[in-house]
């Protein structure tokens, strides 16, 4: 499972290899600096329609798995 941090690892990784910065990505996905700042940095808590508007302007997927629980478990 991804922890923020690695979703903000990911986000910066592909930002930087589209030699995009922080204050243009943030200017065409309309969240502010600040936020992908935040995000990159793995302290942010951004809400799914935030990730998906990044995504769309980085051309990356956001895609979500159901994990199953065996109530047996204790």
């Amino acid at each position: 499972m991804n922890t923020p941090n690695d979703i903000g690892q990911v986000i910066q990784a592909r930002r930087k290899s589209l030699k995009i910065s922080q204050q243009d990505l943030a200017e065409i996905a309309g969240v502010s600096e600040r936020t992908i700042g935040a995000i990159e940095r793995g302290v942010g808590n951004p809400a799914l329609d935030t990730l998906l508007k990044i995504g769309e302007v980085l051309g990356m997927e956001l895609t979500m798995a159901v994990k199953k629980i065996d109530i047996n478990e204790s």
